[in-house]
């Protein structure tokens, strides 16, 4: 009886612990993992086009100042007609996908709005500025999240020339200077094209007409002019890139450096885990399915002195049990110990994701019950099976049971009579983190009861 209760002990340790440590490398089908999207390969290179040129038309709009009875928009409203007094186009030139500089052209005939109230004016007004761009999205590394879309912001210095068109000063023109900045949000619709909007504020530092061209102050009162665009435009990147670097992943030398290195750091690691946490790592583990708390020998393999096929401290274990019990050891004893490994579930049978056959390693664990079945004929047992939560519960119900008939067919062509053998189904079994791929694996199982 006490070699039968070490075997049994044994066998259910060693089982139990290569299920519950084995390594999956399947990829995840049925029971569903996520797996993150790749990065568009035409996306990707070491190099991008840097170069584009663009063209915008839109509404400009002189904020300030203006003479009395002249105005932009009709005061009673928000927002004014839409007019389209604006035109510009520009080259940008990008030294990195996140910093670079732009020269533009504008013009803008700025006019009284119909039907707005204010009296009729015209201001002729040119300007060149020359701007650093600074792309967001790169700036706070969220292009993948960001996609086909982009924002680029602009600053710089602007210089230009203003003319009236009507009035007493249409004879008469003034340069300015000053400063423009805005923002541009994009959508690329092709791989070098690309659309954008953009809102621009430009402020005259030295101005000496008003925006309606009737009033022109001396030359000591410098005033501050503020004028407002909002355009609609094209880009269009120049080179031989597959792609602008506003939206390129960008791979240069040191990101395969950095690549590497992550990978072998990464090796690393994985050769120093210790899957059955004896201490030593599973490179230099010979046995890596060793019973915890079991001494181990330097190569990992558990310690057997006597070379009796059973680790001497479970031995020692068992010696003890059946001390404590004065020796009196009995076959009803070693029944009840039995008992209690099937019906308590340490005796199961596991799974791979998705499958309803019964992994290599559970063959012992099948045999256990075959044994015990063939010693005990008039013993018939509940064979209950299980999934993981992931995937849907109809799915999840019925694969629970084919996992469960899967057994009892292995056990009716074993020898046992189909009559002691009852199927269950328990579906999903939810007791363990659903994120947590270890613990995913103790579920997807089935258990055995005897009755």
């Amino acid at each position: 009886m006490k070699k039968l209760l070490l075997l049994s002990i044994t066998v259910f340790c060693f089982s139990l612990s290569a299920n519950a440590q084995k390594k999956d490398k399947k990829k995840k089908t049925n029971d569903l993992e996520l797996i993150s999207a790749e990065p568009d390969k035409e996306l990707v290179g070491e190099t991008f086009n840097r170069w584009s040129i663009e063209a915008d038309f839109g509404q400009a709009k002189g904020s300030k100042p203006y003479t009395d009875g002249y105005y932009a928009n009709d005061p009673g409203k928000f927002f004014g007609n839409l007019v389209i007094n604006h035109v510009g186009f520009g080259a940008r030139y990008m030294f990195s996908p996140k910093f670079g500089v732009r020269g533009y052209f504008n013009f803008d005939n700025l006019q009284e709005q119909q039907d707005a109230g204010s009296l009729p004016f015209q201001m002729k007004h040119v300007q060149f500025s020359g701007e650093g761009v600074a792309n967001l999205i790169r700036l706070f590394d969220i292009q993948k999240q960001a996609g086909r879309f982009g924002l680029l912001f602009h600053f710089g210095f602007q210089v230009s020339r203003m003319q009236p068109g009507i009035g007493p000063y249409k004879d008469v023109h003034e340069w300015n200077g000053g400063v423009v900045g805005g923002l541009s949000p994009q959508f690329r619709i092709f791989k070098n094209v690309s659309i954008f909007g953009d809102v621009s504020v430009n402020s005259n530092v030295r101005q000496h007409f008003n925006w309606d061209g009737q009033t022109f102050s001396e030359a000591k009162n410098n005033l501050t002019g503020s004028l407002f665009r909002t355009t609609f435009g094209v880009s269009v990147a120049l080179g031989k890139g597959k792609i602008h670097g506003d939206w390129a992943i960008i791979q240069d030398k040191n990101d395969k450096r950095l690549d590497s290195l992550n990978n072998r750091i990464g090796e690393i690691e994985e050769l120093m885990n210790d899957s059955d946490k004896d201490g030593v790592p599973d490179y230099l583990d010979v046995e890596q399915n060793s019973i915890a708390g079991v001494a181990v020998d330097t190569k990992g393999r558990m310690v057997d002195k006597n070379n009796n096929g059973v680790p001497d401290e479970l031995e020692k274990y068992v010696n003890n049990s059946i001390s404590s019990n004065n020796n009196t050891t009995s076959a009803a004893a070693t029944e009840n110990a039995i008992l209690r490994l099937i019906n308590e579930g340490y005796i199961a049978a596991y799974f791979e994701i998705g499958k309803s056959t019964p992994n290599a390693s559970s063959t012992a664990n099948i045999g256990f019950i075959l044994n015990y079945l063939k010693s005990a004929p008039d013993k018939t047992i509940d064979i209950t099976g299980y999934a993981d939560e992931v995937g849907s519960t109809e799915y999840n119900n019925k694969l629970a049971g084919e996992r469960a008939q899967a057994v009892k067919a292995i056990l009716v062509k074993a020898g046992i009579s189909e009559s002691r053998i009852n199927i269950l189904s328990n579906g999903e079994d939810k007791s363990v983190d659903k994120k947590s791929d270890w613990a995913r694996r103790l579920v997807r199982k089935t258990v055995f009861k005897v009755k």
